[in-house]
């Protein structure tokens, strides 16, 4: 079967599409040949699967072939079976007859002899020429089509169709088409049905000695070529893979060693997507193919059928990884192939890749993350491309062209060199080339770095091109290579081959000329043993690639520097481009730095800055420093040759930011010594500056300050600087954010002197004004220095993690400051809980208690409101406050304070002085509860007045009340007030009331004075005497003392005593003159009082010895008493007559009647003037009744006994319900002189109105 393998390669070539075999029985294919022909391709085709799943083709090829055609009938039997994808898949069998009996006599068994093969799916065409104007001509092909349908058409299937020459009918073709799709849809069942049989038989051979893989491949290949032809591009796509999978399970097997293959001319050019680059015969060897070509094959069946299928991201996805493993495979066998046959392979293979995907690719025909992936796996073609491009180049000696930047460094430094059997030998009559490629080595002059950085080179190469040149030299062996490097140093980092490029030819051949230790000398310079020199190595390369490459266009790019740059800007560009457009962006911003080092070589430096920023960006999010130490000088060096001063003091100012050990201190004082003249030139455009990673800021470490409401305090932030040296700061200040109030803003704290940081950690004192409550984090360092404004957003990261002082971004801040909501601070209350004396100098305790604040250095302003004035002549005394009710929290605070400052004592009691109604208290009181005494007294001119036990005491809360106005100026500035207005009362010793006890036979009236104590105090009466008014007398010694004597008097605090006084009517005339007359009478008693000004009244200041606290003293106290002489009679009687039956209603008039009676005769003068007339007055609430009479007048009464008046007056009740009635009053007449008989009611009933139908609504 493996010889059929050159034919098989030919019809493949030749045959592309499905073939119909024609029968033309009646030589009718030229007639409707343009009509056939016009159905193709087939619109819409169902086909079935390798698994039977019905497909659906658009525009199936095919192909129209009558059966006399040579190209059907020059066929080996043999070749029928194993080619059977390129036979006939349908007959169309094409008749005409226009007689019955010649049907039956020749056409039938004509046509019974054509379809008689099995293997063959046919169908009948019957082509009418009978005219339509003709009807024995159409009625007789009727007949003879009715009959070919009867004899060649079943109820399973139908054979037949008929096509009218002059007017074919409207669904003649959709019918033949559906039987000719039948017919290959069959046909195709049937052919993979075989091949699926014949290939199962071969795999079942697989293990066998006999097993050839050259046969197993024409099978698979024709089955996927005929799902190929058949347009099902995934069923052949499968194929390929499974064809692929069985060739590298079988390529490898132990004990069969095989060519690999590319070693030809052209071979380095990759023909992954060229399946006929060449033909199968080229490549076979015994029962197989050669690896290097035949892998290529496969892949470049799979792409295009990939492409058929518009999938090229699968393409590119498949191709990057084939490129992987064919580099490891040529890897393997790199010894026998080419000079760096490797890599020129991978480079052509990954441009041809890129080009024909990109060319095949459409923009928003493919979701968004599939568009993503496939340019990274473009830009991973494009980076692996340039890798082995730069390796190429950097053999023939480009290395100093090369930037040796971390991503070269990292790509090359880890890709091993050539490894061919012998490293190529320099060509004759190479002085010429030798001597330029050494005048150049010699004119490489190292690129000095901006600001002095004195850095080792990143290498480009995994070890030392020299030593691994002559290492793999046929004349040399390994124990040559000691001797060949004694006498110069070896640098393994890869370095060493600079250090060779500056070296003179002179002093290399002098270092390594020595003689060997064989039994012969041999001088290495000799043209036998003499190790290559690195610029021989660059020409031995050059020349050896020359014979390699064999693609014009990439040897062009190596041809000169200019060239290369190109080509190597073309590829990066390319690289980073993807990269961008994909997942992988920061590959593309890393790649943009390779192409701002080839800008900044050519003079582009703005090109250059603008990506060196985009790398510097990447690295510093990233946080990779050794890179960003790499790259971000060169940016500094671009904004300087711009003068982009604002950009290069951010770049100075990062540069500080780095890890110390990335730059050494003469460097990093270069940085620092840049910004400072900046700083203190004049700037154009100056802008403030971000030091936030070199100037970093944090609260000190503990709990945060802790500030009242309107309190000034001091802050300590600790700021680290990343100065080499020291800095002085014009300005610096901090803000303070507010957590949880967004609408508070932030508050700027500045230093009050210029600051000098040192390097390391500084202790910055800020004073901080009174803050409104909350809780307060630092928000924003900024600062002057020189002409530059900075500012710092980062907090300090000095401390462990686990610590306070270590702050980060992943962690909520911690306050610095915590300002508590408006509290009480201080409470001012009175020390006393009861009243005072009236009239006498008594001591006010006023209480400070201070709530968990100091009241150090506070002052107390005491304004005294009317009717008090302040004894000035004592001093004023203060002392601690021992009351057991003390909360615990202000025992605790105390303590706390205490143990806060010990050297203070704390004292007990401490004597003041008053001045402008100032106080300042002591520093012992500042945070313990004391109380301040001062002597007060309340001034009253009235004369206090007892009163009768009919009417009892109806005292006033506001008798005796006094107000004192209390202001605390207290704080670290005495920012903070507390006013308070205290209500002290005031009030007599006692309260009078008098009560007639008896009235004797003989006139004396027994007057008992009750004496109720107002103070929470002892009273002691020592003597009381009454002075009676006119119209009363005293009984017996007439001294105006008690009948009884029980002097001294002890009462207790709100207690009641009793005295009883003998007095009698009459009038006294002492002496030749008349007294004046004295309404009222008048109780003196003088007393004494014991009591504790804690709790209120006691010894007045003014008479209290020293040193006798409580002690009792002689007072006076004076109070009117009114006495009215007894009415035993009365003289008038008012009686209220009864209402009507009918009751009271709102709204009616009713009338009030009262009835006035004469009891008796009286004196003259007793009741008034006019003794027959009498004044009235009716009173009545105005809400509920209105007056129809007059309210007030004169009616005219006898002075005889029994004489009577009614007085009428009209009302009318406003409310219903209970209500207190109209009242009769006689103003002129006292009370005493009235009796009411019958007394009136007390509340009557008024009813509702009653309802009226003018209210009413007509329904």
């Amino acid at each position: 079967m493996a010889n059929y393998l050159a034919h098989f390669q030919t019809i493949k070539n030749s045959c592309d599409r499905l073939v119909i075999a024609v029968e033309d029985v009646s030589d009718l294919w030229p007639a409707v040949k343009k009509g056939f022909e016009e159905r193709l391709p087939f619109k819409r085709a169902c086909l079935n699967n390798k698994t039977r799943n019905p497909v659906f083709v658009e525009k199936l090829a095919a192909e129209f072939i009558l059966t006399t055609d040579p190209r059907l009938r020059s066929r080996f039997p043999q070749e029928q079976l194993l080619f059977w994808f390129r036979e006939p898949y349908a007959t169309v069998v094409l008749v005409s007859c226009e007689d019955l009996d010649e049907f039956k006599t020749i056409l039938k068994p004509r046509l019974k002899l054509i379809v008689q093969n099995d293997e063959r799916e046919w169908c009948i065409v019957f082509v009418s020429k009978a005219h339509p104007n003709n009807d024995q001509a159409t009625k007789m092909a009727k007949k003879v089509y009715a009959r070919l349908e009867v004899d060649f058409s079943s109820k399973k299937r139908e054979r037949c169709c008929k096509l009218d020459i002059h007017s074919p009918e409207a669904n003649f073709w959709e019918d033949l088409e559906s039987k000719i799709m039948e017919s290959i849809r069959n046909t195709l069942d049937r052919r993979v049905q075989f091949y699926e049989d014949e290939i199962r038989k071969l795999s079942e051979q697989r293990l066998m000695p006999i097993w050839n893989f050259c046969n197993f491949f024409i099978l698979k290949e024709s089955l996927a070529f005929m799902f190929e032809m058949a347009h099902l591009h995934e069923d052949s796509l499968r194929e390929y893979d499974e064809l692929e999978l069985c060739y590298l399970e079988t390529v490898n097997v132990a004990g069969k060693q095989r060519d690999f293959g590319g070693i030809d001319r052209g071979d380095d050019q990759a023909a992954l997507l060229n399946p006929g680059n060449k033909l199968l015969t080229q490549i076979v060897q015994d029962d197989s193919f050669r690896e290097f070509e035949f892998r290529q094959y496969l892949f470049a069946c799979q792409s295009k059928l990939l492409f058929k299928l518009n999938r090229p991201f699968e393409v590119a996805s498949r191709g990057y990884p084939f490129i992987i493993s064919f580099s490891k495979a040529l890897a393997l066998h790199e010894r026998m192939l080419p000079f760096c046959m490797r890599e020129v392979w991978v480079v052509t293979a990954c441009l041809a890749l890129i080009n024909a995907t990109a060319s095949h690719y459409n923009d928003g025909f493919v979701a968004p993350d599939i568009e993503k992936e496939f340019y990274r796996i473009q830009g991973n073609l494009y980076s692996l491309c340039r890798v082995k491009f730069m390796r190429l180049a950097y053999l023939i000696g480009y290395g100093t062209e090369i930037e040796r930047s971390p991503v070269n460094s990292a790509s090359l430094s880890m890709l091993s060199w050539p490894m061919p059997a012998v490293w190529p030998p320099v060509p004759p009559d190479a002085s010429s080339m030798v001597l330029e490629k050494e005048k150049t080595i010699l004119q490489a002059t190292p690129r000095v770095k901006h600001f002095g950085i004195q850095r080792k080179p990143l290498p480009l190469e995994p070890s030392i091109l020299l030593r691994e040149a002559n290492r793999r030299r046929a004349s040399l062996s390994a124990g040559n290579m000691v001797e060949m490097f004694e006498g110069r140093p070896i640098f393994v980092d890869g370095s060493d081959s600079d250090a060779s490029l500056r070296m003179s030819p002179s002093s290399k051949v002098h270092a390594i000329s020595m003689t060997r230790t064989n039994s012969s000398p041999i001088n290495f310079e000799s043209s036998i043993d003499r190790p290559m020199r690195l610029a021989e190595i660059y020409v031995a390369a050059e020349h050896a690639l020359q014979n390699t490459i064999s693609d014009t266009d990439l040897w062009k790019s190596l041809l000169s520097v200019e060239e290369f740059e190109k080509k190597y800007l073309e590829l990066t560009k390319g690289a980073a481009d993807n990269y961008h457009r994909s997942w992988w962006k920061r590959h593309g911003v890393v790649l943009d730095g390779e192409i701002a080092a080839v800008c900044y070589r050519h003079g582009n430096f703005d090109l250059a800055a603008k990506s060196y920023e985009k790398v510097c960006a990447l690295y510093a999010g990233e946080g990779w420093q050794d890179l960003l130490a790499e790259v971000l000088p060169k940016l500094a060096e671009c904004q300087k040759i711009l003068n982009d001063q604002a950009g290069y003091l951010s770049s100075c100012v990062r540069l500080l930011s780095l890890d110390k050990g990335l730059f050494s201190t003469k460097e990093r004082q270069a940085f620092q010594s840049e910004v400072v003249r900046l700083a203190h030139s004049e700037m154009k455009h100056p802008v403030p500056l971000d030091v936030s990673s070199l100037i970093t800021f944090s609260g000190n470490p503990g709990p945060p300050l802790e500030l009242c409401d309107g309190d000034p305090g001091t802050l300590s932030v600790t700021v680290w600087s990343g100065f080499p040296d020291d800095i002085t700061l014009e300005v610096l200040s901090l803000t303070l954010a507010a957590i949880f109030n967004v609408d508070e803003g932030v508050k700027a704290l500045r230093s009050s002197a210029a600051p000098i940081l040192k390097p390391g950690r500084n202790t910055i004192t800020l004073a901080l004004p009174p803050q409104k409550p909350g809780s307060y984090v630092l928000g924003v360092l900024t600062g002057q220095i020189g002409q530059l404004r900075f500012r710092s957003h980062s907090f300090s990261k000095g401390g462990p993690a686990d610590s306070d002082d270590f702050m980060s971004y992943e962690k909520p801040a911690r306050p610095i400051l915590k300002v508590s909501k408006p509290r009480p601070l201080v409470d001012l209350a009175a020390a006393i809980s009861s009243a005072l004396l009236m009239n006498e100098p008594q001591w006010v305790g006023i209480i400070v208690r201070p709530i968990n604040y100091s009241l150090k250095g506070a002052v107390l302003y005491i304004d005294t409101g009317p009717g008090l004035k302040i004894e000035e002549s004592h001093p004023i005394e203060i002392e601690r406050h021992s009351d057991v009710s003390q909360s615990a929290t202000d025992m605790e605070s105390c303590d706390q304070a205490r143990k806060k400052d010990s050297s203070v004592v704390i004292e007990e009691f401490k004597q003041l002085t008053l001045q402008n109604g100032r106080i300042e208290l002591p520093d012992w009181a500042s945070n313990i509860t004391s109380v301040i005494w001062f002597p007060i007294s309340a001034i009253s001119d009235k004369l206090a007045r007892g009163t009768s036990s009919v009417t009892p005491q109806r005292q006033s809360i506001v008798d005796g009340m006094r107000t004192i106005a209390l202001k605390l100026e207290f704080g670290v500035s005495l920012n903070q007030t507390f006013d308070r207005t205290l209500a002290v009362h005031f009030t007599d010793p006692f309260h009078v009331s008098t009560r007639v006890v008896d009235k004797c036979n003989d006139g004396t009236l027994l007057l008992q004075v009750t004496l109720h104590s107002q103070v929470k105090a002892t009273l002691t009466i020592y003597d009381a005497w009454l002075v009676l008014q006119d119209g009363f007398v005293h009984t017996g010694q007439g001294d105006g003392r008690p009948t009884s004597d029980f002097f001294p008097l002890v009462i207790a605090p709100t207690a009641k005593a009793g005295i009883l006084f003998c007095i009698c009517l009459g009038t006294t005339i002492s002496g030749d003159e008349a007294k004046a007359p004295q309404p009222e009478s008048v109780l003196n008693i003088r007393y004494g009082i014991a009591g504790n000004r804690t709790i209120g009244a006691h010894t007045p200041v003014t008479v209290e010895p020293a040193g006798s606290e409580g002690s009792t003293q002689d007072l006076i106290f004076r109070s009117a008493l009114v006495l009215q002489r007894p009415v035993m009679d009365p003289c008038l009687a008012v009686g209220f007559l009864p209402l009507t039956s009918g009751g009271l209603r709102v709204g009616q008039l009713v009338t009030m009647k009262w009835r006035v009676e004469r009891l008796k005769d009286f004196d003259e003068n007793a009741v008034s003037q006019n003794n027959d007339e009498v004044l009235y007055e009716v009173n009545a609430n105005s809400e509920n009744w209105m007056i129809a009479g007059r309210k007030r007048g004169h009616v005219s009464l006898s002075t005889k006994q029994g004489s009577r008046i009614v007085i009428s007056i009209l009302c009318m009740p406003l409310v219903a319900g209970y209500v207190h009635p109209p009242k009769l009053g006689l103003p002129s007449v006292d009370e005493a002189n009235i009796s009411c008989n019958p007394a009136g009611p007390h509340l009557v009933c008024v009813l509702p109105p009653v309802f009226s139908s003018s209210f009413c609504i007509p329904a």
